[in-house]
């Protein structure tokens, strides 16, 4: 199997993941689930940009075609749409994994890259 093909393996067991993850989820009852949010964070987001991360630097630029790319784009607004609603935030993100990827360049931090992308929690 080639580099761009366990890119785009990986691309869709991230996108089944996310998928499981929304069909599962249930809102907190007395939002803020700080705890939740950061799982959601640390076990999908993050992960996902990442993967992107790798595949588009250090000289590989791996190849999506427009399935995986979406696919991919598809789970970190997911995922983002979840953590918000850990903090009782009802939203679909829109994000691009381009832009969701420079924030994780630029912070190396997943949970300044949520709240930058959702404006989840406030701040004040």
């Amino acid at each position: 199997m080639s580099r761009t093909e366990r890119f785009h393996q990986r691309i869709h067991e991230t996108a089944n993941r996310a998928a499981e993850d929304c069909v599962a989820f249930e809102p907190p009852v007395s939002p803020p689930d700080e705890e939740r949010a950061t799982e959601i964070l640390r076990e999908g987001v993050g992960p996902a940009v990442s993967l992107y991360v790798e595949a588009k630097t250090g000289g590989l630029n791996v190849y999506f075609p427009p399935e995986e790319y979406r696919a991919l784009e598809a789970s970190v607004n997911d995922w983002l749409g979840l953590y918000a609603a850990c903090y009782g935030v009802d939203m679909e993100p829109d994000v691009t994994l381009r832009v969701a990827a420079e924030l994780l360049v630029d912070t190396h931090n997943i949970s300044d890259v949520a709240q930058i992308l959702t404006g989840v929690p406030e701040r004040a």
